[in-house]
């Protein structure tokens, strides 16, 4: 929900390209946005070439104009951009985060009047509309990022929001079919986002040198995500008043526009002359086999999870969809170590005990989140009976809480460090999901709702860069890309599945619904499960702690 600026640095993926097989000089290359030389690369490995051959692109710099002493900041594209047109570009990039936050707000302030369009009586089918396009943005952010390299950041920037534009429009003509076509809407707006925040967080890492003006800019980036639900939430019951599906045609007209102002305004790099010519080509360099294996095997799992709640773990396609999705991680695995020969994922870069720390602690906290988000509606909207435009007023203090805590974030960083970062998020996390799951029907909203609303953000947007610049620590340099793709994945896959979850935890206990008392049984084992999955990343957070802590202890020893 929020970006770092040491986490957009690098690719959002690193996609090699074909090289001659002689054996080049030895020379270091860096996968830094400034295009510089380094020392600790080595230019006899293929991706690292290929990001060197990247960066001389993007930057539009002359092959023989790299060096050690190639450190100007003439070399990126913000500093030839008046500050008119600076403004402009800042504000496309960003809106990439905000409408990918709007698309998931939209749909949750006013899922009870697009569920009784349908005729849905059972509150199982709602969580769908939310789960099916967090879904499909954490499960294609890695081949976005991939295909971003390979064929332009900009060219993918534009095909994002157009993508995002024109299956938001087919989400609102689902109104004239069922229930099942906007759920596969949804899946299919999701994508949209998913293309959009990689290659929007590499076109901002390429346009600035390391400074303040840089980390001001990732700083706005971080603060669209509370800012976008609000947004999204807010319009989509104004247009509700009238007609539902208004809200998914206006907003894709709003995308259209951006689409056509990120034209006009992201500076177009030159021409890669390492865009790949032949098919062959592109399947090799796109790791079209391991993509496939690896989004099947989470779309699969993600589903049966999801969909339990609706038919019960009585099914068997449900169990079948799981088995088959947990069959296919080793085979993705065993793709990506021996077959793939540019791995979408490179595992051996990702061995350092610091990552499985991080990605835990992100993926109990952000999946605390989706089970927050989606049932603190519910409870505005279900239990005390708010209407839209009210639960929507109610929740909108996530917006300025969360612009704070990106802004407070990037000062704390640099004075208590990412590791006690992570502990202070996973409390936010832990505090604002405890107060949801013990609060009463009945109780004035300041007690305890306006409380959490102004806690969770501050997980929210501390842990997202604290991730970003321990696994930046903890990867080499031209694996940077790699490193903050993997985070954004976690995040939006965990806040789909932790859903799934809940929903099941909610349809055993709550006996049916048929009463108050009943809902809120249900409502609160869903939230039990998040106050779990948050304290397991408490504890995460502080083991990592307490690693990080022996380890300079020791004098910075191997991690």
């Amino acid at each position: 929900m929020s970006a770092d600026p040491e986490s957009a640095a690098g690719r959002m993926s690193t996609a090699p390209t074909d090289i001659d097989s002689s054996t080049p000089e030895k020379r270091p290359i860096s996968s830094e946005n400034s295009g510089t030389i380094n020392e600790d690369t080595d230019t006899t490995d293929p991706d690292a070439l290929h990001r060197h051959q990247t960066h001389k692109t993007d930057h539009g710099a002359d092959a023989d104009g790299l060096g050690r002493m190639h450190t100007a900041a003439s070399s990126f594209m913000a500093s030839r951009l008046s500050l008119p047109h600076e403004i402009v570009f800042v504000f496309v990039v960003c809106c990439a985060q905000l409408v990918t936050q709007a698309g998931l707000g939209q749909s949750i302030s006013i899922i009870h009047i697009i569920g009784n369009n349908y005729g849905l009586d059972k509150p199982e089918d709602l969580p769908w509309f939310m789960a099916a396009y967090s879904m499909t943005v954490g499960t294609f952010i890695l081949i976005s990022g991939r295909l971003g390299d390979l064929y332009g950041h900009k060219r993918m920037l534009v095909i994002g929001y157009l993508w995002y534009a024109v299956w938001s429009a087919i989400a609102g003509l689902a109104v004239y079919s069922n229930v099942i076509m906007f759920d596969i809407c949804r899946a299919l707006q999701g994508i949209g986002p998913s293309i959009l925040l990689p290659n929007g967080l590499a076109i901002l890492g390429s346009s600035y040198p390391d400074g303040p003006r840089k980390h001001m800019v990732f700083a706005i980036f971080g603060a669209m995500a509370p800012s976008g639900a609000v947004l999204g939430a807010c319009f989509a019951s104004l247009f509700a008043l009238t007609w539902w599906p208004w809200a998914f045609w206006v907003f894709a007209i709003v995308l259209c526009l951006l689409a056509l102002l990120a034209v006009a305004a992201v500076p177009a790099p030159p021409i890669r002359h390492s865009e790949p010519t032949t098919f062959r080509t592109k399947v090799k360099q796109i790791d079209l086999l391991g993509a496939s294996v690896g989004i099947t095997s989470l779309l699969l799992i993600n589903v049966a999870w999801n969909q339990a709640p609706i038919v019960t773990w009585h099914e068997p396609h449900t169990y079948i969809l799981l088995l088959i999705g947990i069959l296919l991680i080793p085979l993705f695995f065993y793709i990506e170590l021996r077959i793939a020969p540019f791995p979408l994922l490179p595992l051996e870069a990702l061995k350092s005990t610091d990552i499985a720390f991080v990605l835990g602690c992100i993926a109990c906290g952000w999946g605390c989140f989706g089970i927050w988000f989606y049932y603190l509606w519910q409870f505005h909207l279900e239990l005390r009976g708010a209407s839209p435009l009210l639960a929507t007023a109610q929740v909108s203090p996530v917006a300025v809480s969360g612009a704070i805590a990106a802004i407070a974030t990037g000062f704390l960083l640099g004075r208590i460090g990412p590791a006690w970062t992570m502990v202070a998020a996973m409390s936010a996390f832990l505090a604002g999901i405890t107060i949801l799951a013990t609060m009463p029907i009945d109780q004035t909203y300041w007690s305890q709702a306006f409380i959490c609303v102004v806690v969770i953000p501050w997980g929210m947007d501390m842990s997202f860069p604290a991730s970003t610049v321990i696994l930046s620590n903890a990867v080499s340099k031209r694996h940077q890309g790699v490193a903050a793709s993997l985070v954004n994945t976690v995040v939006n896959y965990s806040i789909s599945i932790a859903l799934g979850i809940a929903g099941t935890a909610d349809l055993y206990v709550n006996k049916g619904g048929r009463s108050k008392e009943e809902v809120l049984a249900g409502y609160r084992a869903a939230l039990y499960v998040g106050v779990g999955l948050a304290g397991c990343g408490w504890l995460l957070s502080l083991a990592y702690l307490w690693h990080d802590y022996q380890r300079n202890k020791a004098g910075g020893g191997k991690k």
